[in-house]
């Protein structure tokens, strides 16, 4: 059976001298909420709520340490000071030294008239009054202006699931607003809860729980990691077998891209190798260009608590920037260029400094395969650990070349939908089995010829013919021309040089210039 009791209970009066008032303008004005739609929660909590019953009837908590009187109920008069003293007692023997205190000892000969109170703090007043302790104790070195602020400690971020806008933040909001006039947090973030995969709530009976600690013995712990990274936590969380494949393949598609680009830097020390952002194929400058944007639009996405976008645009990055494009590109000049000339360590150049961003931009998230990389990759760093490490310094995003680039990769998208057609009708294997002609009007016409003999680099193709015309179109053709073994580009002269009866005249040229008896092929710098 349920018992009824009326009880005597301690309330704070949240209308008192326009508190609740106060908190409401502090939530409009004066912190930053994340998702911004937080602040509508929380808003109509604080607005909606009824004055704060903040004792309870238990015999465990936080204790009330009020003496009453007997006939009237009111307030020892000597109550502040109890209060000090009460402090002193638990300081020196615990919670439950005060429990063991009688009327007498504290009161002397008062104690006869007067009632020592048995209740406790609700625990939401506890939970909401941790910023005077933690900010002003625990972690006051954290915060050196906490004990001494004007206006008291403040939190740079309180983050906690959406239930606590009826709870730890509202509390922490009141009692804040009570005692310094102001919240104890300078912004507050929300996340929702994990549900399985159809949004459901987890439950035994059900049968649709994930056991973070199951899924890092079989995954990893940075699995784990992205998929938290890699979800909108404003609302709830999904998680289920085949969701965490996909951030399998998502990670799986990020590692690759960093062991590419360690593994092409290998042989480059910055120190002696860069070479200068003016001395540096367009293309290679227009990579760090791409980095640069790209990094621009992470650090805003971090400002802001918003980590799913960051792990999309990286695996975006890995995937068509890097993957399908620029180190696509880049193959044949990191392998078939002589080690030490200017094409390979210009490449070389774009994919240190970029690895360097990437290895940042992932820190935060994939911060043990970021680590594992740096040891590696950043040996001779005086850090020791990439989280000592500062954002990249990368060189400003030049628009005009984002632009330009940008038309060129649209433009090669359709010459790569042309050979894969003729591919599908098997006329040709690779791509370098292809020739190309592509028509184009004034404007593209002149942007592909700008690139030189580098177009055919950066289509993959063994040749380019560019054709004035009224509107885009591309031709593929079989080269009919002999396979170098060496670079796999189809070339007229292959055959022609004595000492290298397979080879084409450009690798003859880079063996030459890596044995240091002769120059090699020069690409287009500008």
């Amino acid at each position: 059976p349920v018992i009824f009791r009326a009880t005597h209970q301690w309330f704070m009066v949240i209308d008192h001298d326009g508190h609740r008032q106060r908190a409401l303008d502090v939530i409009e004005s004066e912190v930053r909420w994340d998702p911004p739609a937080s602040r509508n929660r929380i808003r109509e909590s604080v607005r909606e709520r009824p004055d704060w019953c903040i004792s309870r009837q238990r015999s465990w908590g936080v204790p009330v340490p009020f003496f009453l009187h007997k006939d009237s109920g009111e307030l020892h008069p000597n109550t502040m000071a109890i209060l000090d003293q009460a402090a002193d007692i638990v300081e020196k023997g615990g919670i439950e030294a005060w429990s063991r205190v009688t009327a007498e000892e504290i009161l002397g000969a008062d104690a006869p008239q007067y009632t020592k109170s048995t209740d406790i703090l609700e625990v939401w007043f506890d939970s909401g009054s941790t910023f005077w302790h933690v900010l002003r104790g625990s972690h006051a070195k954290a915060y050196p202006n906490g004990a001494s602020h004007a206006q008291g400690p403040e939190a740079d971020l309180y983050l906690e699931g959406h239930d606590q806008h009826r709870g730890w933040f509202h509390s922490s909001l009141l009692l804040g607003c009570a005692i310094y006039d102001r919240a104890p947090y300078k912004g507050l973030l929300t996340h929702g809860f994990a549900t399985d995969g159809q949004g459901r709530k987890m439950s035994k009976s059900l049968g649709n729980t994930v056991e973070p600690q199951s899924v890092t013995s079989k995954l990893g712990a940075e699995i784990v990691r992205l998929w938290v990274g890699a979800t909108d936590y404003s609302g709830d969380l999904n998680i289920d077998d085949k969701i965490l494949a996909r951030v399998v393949d998502a990670y799986r598609r990020i590692r690759n891209t960093l062991r590419f680009l360690m593994a092409n830097t290998v042989d480059f020390d910055p120190a002696t190798d860069a070479v200068p952002l003016e001395q540096m194929l367009e293309i290679d400058r227009y990579a760090l260009a791409r980095a640069s944007e790209l990094q621009a639009q992470i650090l805003a996405h971090f400002d802001v608590y918003e980590f799913h976008p960051v792990v999309s645009k990286l695996q975006v990055y890995c995937s068509e920037d890097l993957g399908a494009f620029y180190l696509d590109v880049l193959k044949d000049r990191l392998y078939t260029t002589a080690p030490k000339s200017l094409a390979r360590r210009s490449a070389q150049t774009a994919l240190h400094q970029i690895t360097h961003a990437m290895l940042r931009w992932m820190a935060p998230i994939l911060s043990f395969t970021a680590e594992e990389a740096w040891a590696v990759f950043a040996q001779d760093s005086t850090q020791g650990s990439i989280f000592f490490e500062t954002f990249c310094a990368l060189p400003s995003a030049n628009e005009a070349l984002l632009a330009k680039w940008a038309r060129i990769c649209a433009i090669r998208d359709v010459a790569n939908k042309a050979i894969e057609d003729l591919r599908t009708a098997g006329q040709v294997g690779a791509s370098l089995q292809a020739s190309l002609t592509i028509t184009a009007g004034p404007d593209d016409a002149a942007l592909l010829r700008s690139l030189g003999g580098d177009l055919k680099f950066v289509t993959i193709t063994s040749a380019v013919t560019v054709v004035d015309g009224a509107e885009l179109a591309v031709t593929v053709t079989p080269s009919t021309a002999t396979k170098c073994e060496r670079c796999w580009h189809y070339a007229d002269d292959v055959g022609h040089h004595a000492a290298h009866p397979t080879l084409c005249g450009r690798c003859v040229g880079n063996l030459a210039e890596a044995a240091g008896t002769g120059a090699g092929e020069t690409r287009r710098v500008a």
